[in-house]
């Protein structure tokens, strides 16, 4: 291979099924021009199949699109037609039915039409990529290897590279880099065993898990209750993981387990229990059927009880006794706790973990090149929180070692096999340290990737036992915000509050930041350590003056806020806003007020504050009005009319490509993939500016507003939605005020006005809203429920 820049410039999938169709998806919201294969269908146009699964990207939520025009991007085609278009393909990916048979036949259709630099992939979940590549030429099986997406692709981190015997490891890394940088990936390289790295110990934790369930006769729901966000999992939990997954799926990757693992001595685990054959035979597939281990009647949501062979009322929780434990902080300590506990479901939590430490230690060698690709993937294929062997390190790794081998001995464990040498060292402390992570195959540590790619992921994710000192010099910092630099001459300010709410310290904290890089620094960012960029106001911190009546205070905190917007715009740096997560309320503002913002892909931007019976009173109703002129052809009023809509609705993009459709962010600011690039990417942006010879805009120009005209047109329309009770009486009174503010208040149409004019009404409506009873229940509701409520 070519030692040359690798630019991918269109790619081609075989096969429009689920996943296939989605890793088009995918591709297409980076850019990449896409050609999604399949069969000729018997009748209607050759692309039939392929064309119906375009159509069904549409219907799919969560949305496997980023935005709404990339599906345009997605070329059907048909291997009796189009295989031609292959030629100028770059990469090639396959995935098609798990059969050894079907791709074989499949390979020998399309390798002669392949370019001659193509890569060509396969997306198998558990096949041998090495069997698979005994169907192929000598001179392709260079450019082959397994590529393994997870499921939703867009939304899971995790891709597995898996080399084949011959594959070359230029070409390797390139793929490497597209994954990474283009489609926003982790990367985790694995070995040709079967289901690789994380299905094979994520598909054995869910085994360990119902294999328990039945031996300390946990229910269903109650498993769920206790493996889900309880332990750092998601909330699908273990069953309805399942149902998710589809158990028809989940049982074929257990197949895959049982036939190609006999040596494996968990082996007798790899079945799938008679109640989940009977639940596929009758159709019960999970999420995708409306009925698996779960299904809903009306309203009620029952459970499968396997003993009974019926459904039962779901909704059982976990005891508050096994639930304490689960909520201490020291890990030493809980899973004390957890082995020493006599309660059924203390037990089984224990059990649980236990047996996926059994397991990861006794296989590390074979399957994996170190323990940090197991956790890695376990965390973003699985969504763990935290990886196995890092839960192991974390509870003292020489105690649950020894834990472990007396539960083998008194014949509790699933297995009799010992625990593997290495993890017994007297010496070891856990597997994760300052110099790398084990390799049990070679007995020693090994570092992280030297692939250029991961210069720059400034903040890369990090394992347990890795140093993790803060990011940079500290240049300033107090209880709201630290500010540094890595001496590039860019101050990064992260906030410290929870949900990284903008209450008065981080305003006051944003303050002094700017001050500090006018004077020493090209440009100021703004990014979190971690998701979310922010939640928006900090509500609570209002309370005290809220309620001891004291408004004017209220009012001079509104003001600060909007000052500090202002501040963004004007300060005579560039300055840059880099998003990931929530971006929400007076987050959205601040960055909306940014020179620039580079947004994560998922970024989930709006302004919310509807929900709590407010308006957005930090310059997002200033800066929608100030937008629209700007936008108007003539027609301020039509220009105006979805901004509005956006604040009224509270309507909330589901990805940084979206927030640039709403108008949240700009046409120009950028959209980065892979989130752990973001502060590598604004930065450039923020030096790129300055370079440049950075001026900011000139404060205090006029713009024409809508006036009250266009204030009466938009009550007009919120009169008829009232009255088809679309929305509540309160809901007409806060969008009155939004729309007074957006339009200019009582003036003329086409009147001239500044931000401040606007600013100043902003807030007014604040504060009058902020005084009502209904607002005041919804801001209540918010804090105790964390929920909105409509009155």
């Amino acid at each position: 291979m070519s030692q040359t820049k690798f630019i991918v410039r269109k790619v081609a999938v075989l096969g429009a099924g689920v996943m296939g169709a989605q890793i088009a998806a995918h591709l297409v919201n980076a850019k990449v021009p896409t050609v999604l294969f399949d069969l000729p269908a018997k009748e209607g146009p050759k692309s039939a199949i392929a064309l119906k699964a375009i159509e069904g990207l549409k219907k799919l939520k969560p949305s496997p699109l980023s935005s709404k025009d990339a599906v345009n991007f997605i070329q059907p085609a048909n291997y009796e037609e189009h295989l031609h278009l292959l030629q100028d393909c770059d990469l090639v990916i396959e995935a098609i039915a798990e059969r050894m048979d079907w791709k074989a036949d499949l390979y020998a259709k399309v390798a002669p039409h392949l370019g001659a630099q193509t890569i060509f992939a396969t997306n198998t979940s558990g096949l041998s990529i090495n069997k698979l590549a005994d169907s192929l030429s000598a001179e392709l099986k260079p450019r082959f290897c397994g590529v393994h997406f997870f499921n939703p692709p867009r939304y899971m981190h995790l891709v597995e590279i898996i080399p084949c015997v011959g594959s070359d490891a230029a070409m390797l890394d390139n793929l490497e880099r597209f994954l990474v940088t283009t489609l926003g990936k982790g990367v985790v390289r694995a070995k040709d065993t079967p289901n690789f790295v994380a299905n094979r110990i994520g598909v054995f934790s869910m085994l360990a898990t119902i294999a328990n369930a039945e031996k300390f006769g946990i229910r269903f729901d109650v498993v769920d209750d206790l493996t889900g966000p309880r332990l750092g999992r998601p909330k699908s939990a273990t069953f309805r993981t399942a149902d998710v997954v589809g158990l028809d799926t989940f049982a074929h990757v257990v197949k895959t387990m049982d036939d190609t693992l006999p040596n494996d001595p968990w082996h007798g685990l790899f079945k799938s229990p008679e109640w989940l054959q009977k639940l596929i035979a009758a159709g019960a597939l999970g999420a995708k059927t409306k009925a698996g281990i779960y299904k809903k009647d009306g309203k009620q949501m029952f459970v499968l009880d396997p003993v009974a062979g019926e459904y039962v009322g779901s909704g059982q929780k976990g005891d508050d006794a096994v639930k304490d434990i689960l909520k201490i902080a020291n890990p030493a300590e809980k899973f004390q706790k957890l082995r020493d506990s006599e309660h059924p479901q203390a037990q089984f939590l224990w059990a649980c973990f236990r047996d996926v430490f059994h397991y990861i230690a006794y296989h590390l060698g074979d399957i994996a090149n170190c323990a940090r690709d197991v956790d890695f993937a376990i965390r973003w294929g699985f969504g763990w929180s935290v990886g196995p062997f890092e839960t192991w390190q974390a509870a003292g790794w020489q105690q649950v070692a020894k834990w472990i081998e007396e539960d083998i001995e008194a014949g509790k464990s699933l297995v009799a096999a010992n625990l593997p040498a290495w993890a017994l060292q007297a010496d070891r402390a856990g597997v994760h340290f300052a110099d790398g992570s084990y390799d049990a195959a070679a007995g020693k540590l090994v570092g992280r990737s030297t692939l250029d790619v991961y210069q720059r992921q400034l903040a890369p994710a990090k394992v347990l036992g890795e140093l993790s000192a803060p990011l940079g010099e500290t240049v300033f910092e107090n209880d709201g915000v630290r500010a540094f630099t890595t001496g590039d001459g860019v101050l990064v300010v992260s906030f410290k509050s929870k949900a990284h709410a903008i209450g008065p310290d981080v305003i006051d904290g944003l303050n002094t930041a700017i001050d500090i890089a006018e004077a020493r620094f090209k440009g100021l960012v703004i990014w979190q350590t971690e998701e979310p960029f922010s939640v928006g106001a900090d509500l609570t911190s209002m309370m005290p003056a809220f309620m001891m009546g004291d408004w004017d205070a209220i009012d001079a905190t509104v003001r600060r806020f909007q000052d500090t917007s202002m501040r963004l715009r004007y300060s005579q740096i560039p300055t840059i806003a880099a998003t990931q997560g929530y971006v929400f309320g007076g987050g959205c503002e601040f960055a909306m007020h940014c020179d620039k913002t580079v947004a994560a892909l998922e970024s989930y931007v709006g302004l919310v504050e509807v929900g709590v019976g407010l308006l957005p009173g930090g310059g997002g109703c200033k800066e929608f009005a100030f937008r629209a002129a700007q936008e108007a052809r003539g027609d301020v009023l039509a220009a105006l009319k979805d901004y509005f809509m956006a604040v009224a609705t509270a309507k909330v993009a589901t990805s940084g490509h979206e927030a640039q459709e709403i108008g949240f962010f700009r046409q120009g600011d950028s959209v980065v993939f892979n989130a752990y690039e973001l502060l590598h990417v604004a930065k450039q942006q923020a030096v790129a500016l300055a370079e440049s010879g950075y001026r900011p805009p000139m404060r205090g120009a006029t713009f024409p507003v809508a006036g009250r005209a266009g204030a009466a047109s938009i009550k007009g329309q919120l009169v008829n939605m009232m009255e088809g009770n679309f929305i509540s009486k309160h809901d007409f009174f806060i969008s009155g005020l939004i729309a007074d503010v957006m339009t200019g208040g009582d003036v003329e149409q086409g009147t001239l006005v500044n931000e401040q004019w606007l600013l100043d009404l902003e807030r007014k409506a604040f504060m009058t809203l902020l005084k009502t009873s209904k607002t005041q229940d919804r801001i209540a509701n918010m804090l105790t429920t964390g929920k909105p409520l409509r009155n």
